[in-house]
């Protein structure tokens, strides 16, 4: 497996393995943040397809409760990996540390991410890295259904935090 920052043609690619309906987290924004100097967006390749993907916020958390609380931290947004039969098998561990090399590289001390409190596996996963929680928080999203209509979303969160 290869993981690197995502390039404008792999956007197709992406669309095609892994449609994203979310409207600021789909992979034409997520790589225009990485274009304007706020994020890398990371791909992780698998024999020549993706398979997910983590976008590196160095501009931190968006929601207000994270930013009180850890001011410039940056944030792993958007772990996934997919097809789900590909998950418990070390790409997301391998996409948090590719995320936390990036972060060292820069000489940032610390990295942060949210996990939804209905997301048990994941937060064994951060545990076991070594991230530990820092602030509750309400992530807020929207996303397009099928027929293009626009839903607000709100999931209850824990931001975690590691020193790196």
């Amino acid at each position: 497996m290869e993981i690197a920052a995502c390039r404008a043609e792999d956007i197709e690619v992406l669309d095609r393995f892994m449609p994203s309906y979310s409207v600021d987290g789909n992979h034409v924004a997520r790589f225009g943040r990485q274009e304007a100097g706020d994020s890398t967006y990371l791909i992780p390749w698998l024999d020549g397809r993706p398979v997910g993907h983590a976008e590196v916020r160095w501009t931190g958390c968006a929601a207000p409760e994270v930013r009180a609380a850890r001011p410039g931290c940056p944030e792993i947004n958007g772990l996934f990996v997919w097809p789900e039969s590909l998950r418990s098998q070390g790409i997301g561990a391998a996409l948090v540390s590719a995320a936390e090399r990036l972060a060292r590289e820069r000489g940032v001390g610390a990295m942060g991410l949210g996990v939804g409190d209905h997301n048990p596996r994941a937060a064994a996963l951060y545990a076991r890295l070594g991230y530990l929680p820092a602030v509750a928080y309400v992530d807020r999203w929207t996303h397009l259904d099928s027929d293009g209509v626009r839903h607000e979303r709100a999931d209850a969160c824990v931001f975690l935090v590691k020193a790196l």
